[in-house]
Formats: C-alpha cells, sequence, structure tokens
C-alpha cells in the first residue's frame, strides 16, 4: 500500500479506519488520480549469495535515510534480528514524476542505507535496480533466475576501499576526524620516529582474503599506502565518527565506515565490504583443532541427523536437516571421512556458527570403507 499512497497522495490507513468506524469512503474511483511512478525496496537480513538464507545479527550500526525516501521500520540500532520471525528491517518507498526520475531516487536510498550486524540484500537491491533490462522496463518473472549469479554476486574491493579499511582499523581516520584514539603511545597514530618514517601494517581480512596494508603516515591527513603490488596516496579531506571523504590522486571517494572491536566496515556505491580484524592468536588455535567441523550456516533448529559417530561418509554426503525461518537447509559433508563427534541432537536450537559435529578428514572415503 506504501506504492499506491506515493502515487495517489491517500492515507489508505485512514481511509480503513474510517470504514471500520462505519463511515463512507472519502472519494469516489472517479475521482482518484495518479501522479508520477513509486517503487518500494525490501530491505531483508537475507544472504543472495546462499540463495537468500536468512540471516540473524544484532544491529550494531543501522542509518535509513529519512530524507531520501519514506521508511517504514520495526527496528532500531541495537535490536537483534532473529530466527522466530520474518527478517525484513525495513521498506524504502520512494516516488518520482516519472519511472527513471523515481528509480534514481531508489538507487540512492540504497546507497544511503547502511546495516551492520547481519548480512542483507541492499546489495542485490541495488544491482537489481540497475540492470539495463530493469531500467528499460523490459520485466519479466524470469530476469532474477536468468541473472541471478550477476545481481548476487559477491562484490570484490577496489584498492580504495582496502585503503580506507586499514586507515579506519589503525585509527587515522578518527584521529582526523579529532574522536578519542588510544592512548597508548606505542599505538599512537602518528606513528613518529627519530630516524626514518614509521610503518604502521594493517591485516584485513575478506573472506578468505588476507590484505596486508602497509601505512605510512605523513601528516595532515596524507598517507602512502602498499595493498600488495598496488601503491596508493590518499589524503584524508573530511572524517567524522562514520563518514570520510579521502582523496586518491584526482579521485574522490566519499564512503561510511564503522570500526568495531573485530572488524571494520566500509560503505561504499551501494554495497557494504566488511573486513575482519584477524585475532591471530585464536586462529593458531582453530589450526591446531583436531578434525574437520560442520558448522551451522545459520541459527535454527535442527530437524534431523542422519549419521552417528563412527559412520563412514562421502564429500557430500547428506549429514544433517536444520530448520529456520520456515525453511529446510540440509548440510552435507565438506569432505570424506569418518564422523567423530556428534554435537547435536534433533530437536537442539543452534546458533550460527555452531559446530555440529566433527569429521576425520585423513580415514579413508566412505566408499572404501
Amino acid at each position: 500500500h506504501p506504492v499506491t499512497e506515493a502515487i495517489t497522495g491517500l492515507d489508505l490507513v485512514e481511509w480503513q479506519l474510517r470504514v471500520a468506524a462505519g463511515q463512507a469512503l472519502p472519494l469516489r474511483q472517479e475521482q482518484l488520480s495518479i501522479n508520477g511512478h513509486a517503487f518500494e525496496a525490501r530491505i531483508y537480513a537475507e544472504d543472495a549469495e546462499k540463495g537468500f538464507l536468512p540471516a540473524t545479527g544484532k544491529l550494531s550500526y543501522l542509518h535509513l535515510p529519512q530524507d531520501l525516501a519514506r521508511i517504514d521500520a520495526g527496528v532500531r540500532q541495537g535490536d537483534t534480528i532473529t530466527p522466530f520471525y520474518d527478517p525484513m528491517i525495513a521498506k524504502l518507498i520512494v516516488h518520482g514524476p516519472s519511472r527513471a526520475a523515481a528509480l534514481n531516487k531508489l538507487v540512492t536510498a540504497l546507497g544511503a542505507t547502511r546495516v551492520a550486524g547481519c548480512v542483507t540484500n541492499i546489495g542485490f537491491l541495488a544491482r537489481l535496480a540497475q540492470h539495463p533490462d530493469f531500467v528499460s522496463g523490459d520485466v519479466d518473472t524470469g530476469l532474477i533466475e536468468r541473472d541471478l549469479d550477476t545481481l548476487s554476486a559477491r562484490p570484490i574491493p577496489a584498492p580504495e576501499v582496502i585503503a580506507i579499511a586499514a586507515l579506519a582499523s589503525l585509527g587515522l581516520l578518527k584521529a582526523r576526524a579529532g574522536l578519542p584514539v588510544e592512548s597508548d603511545p606505542w599505538a599512537h597514530y602518528k606513528g613518529w620516529r627519530h630516524w626514518d618514517e614509521a610503518r604502521q601494517y594493517a591485516h584485513l581480512r575478506w573472506y578468505d582474503e588476507l590484505h596486508e596494508v602497509q601505512v605510512i603516515s605523513h601528516g595532515d591527513g596524507a598517507h602512502a599506502l602498499s595493498i600488495g603490488a598496488d601503491t596508493l596516496t590518499a589524503q584524508v579531506l573530511e572524517a567524522t565518527e562514520h563518514t570520510v571523504r579521502v582523496g586518491f590522486g584526482d579521485c574522490i571517494l566519499r564512503a561510511g565506515v564503522l570500526h568495531e572491536a573485530t572488524a571494520v566496515t566500509v560503505f561504499y556505491a551501494e554495497q557494504s565490504y566488511r573486513f575482519e580484524l584477524p585475532d591471530h592468536l585464536a586462529e593458531s588455535d582453530d589450526a591446531a583443532a583436531d578434525g574437520d567441523r560442520l558448522i551451522a550456516p545459520m541459527p535454527g533448529l535442527v530437524q534431523s541427523v542422519k549419521v552417528d559417530i563412527g559412520a563412514a561418509v562421502n564429500k557430500g554426503d547428506a549429514l544433517l536437516i536444520m530448520e529456520a525461518m520456515k525453511m529446510e537447509l540440509t548440510l552435507n559433508a565438506p569432505c570424506s571421512g569418518i564422523v567423530t563427534a556428534l554435537h547435536v541432537a534433533p530437536g537442539d536450537q543452534v546458533t550460527e556458527g555452531s559446530v555440529l559435529l566433527l569429521l576425520d578428514a585423513t580415514s579413508p572415503d566412505a566408499a572404501s570403507a
């Protein structure tokens, strides 16, 4: 109904209340008129890359562009998206005098929407809104399925995005913004040395990729960065707690930034890039663990376990079925081996990332057992 309200200028909820109170409809059909075009985009906590699996998490940061769109939302920053209800975060409704104008407003509003704490479909919606067929209006129900790989593809962070994340992780953006930074002199943001320029290193994990970024600070917001084979010069022109404007040569990037204890998120060009800050001690402990793990990809209920301890399985065999948000998900063996431990039973409620069972991948394949 928000789209109808946008193009008619009417409050349909008011009409419903009037009818419920026994009053007549304020206008007749022939008195109604349509003005312009409108779009509604629904922001969901779901992972388009994983078949639109619903996601959960605490909304550690939530910015909805009230000045760019009508926002209908039932959550606030700090709320938790749980597996027990629909994972919708908000609706964005835009209106314009033409379809093209309304669509441009939608893309702008999606780019200004920033969510941290759980995966969302914002990038998918932005790519769909800019798809050539959707822009031209040549739309049918098979559009998404035909181009799903492109629409749901994981974005690749540009070196400039990685650079902004590195500066944020080292506290250099906070320093430029005049915000409190770590008081430890060994971690002081200026990196002063008596004999030579100080080099600082940021380590950022983007899924399976680990980026080591060397940063040399020259003062007054100027930094030289090395990211693999790429060398960049960055000039921090403006910084606030959650926004930054950085010059890279002739290019100026405006981005949103969120620095948390274990991650840095950069919001840029309708995409969000969450870089984890590796805990090398914890990773060493994980590397020392025996066996391969089957991990819960989402919170939910364990519906059934299809194997017992000691069972020989092949890679791809069904091991367990989970249920969450009215969906069933079959979890398959990540490798061939022997089941050495079961940590769950039917009826157990598990959180995302829980270890469900262990496999000894060094054992012979089930097919040869």
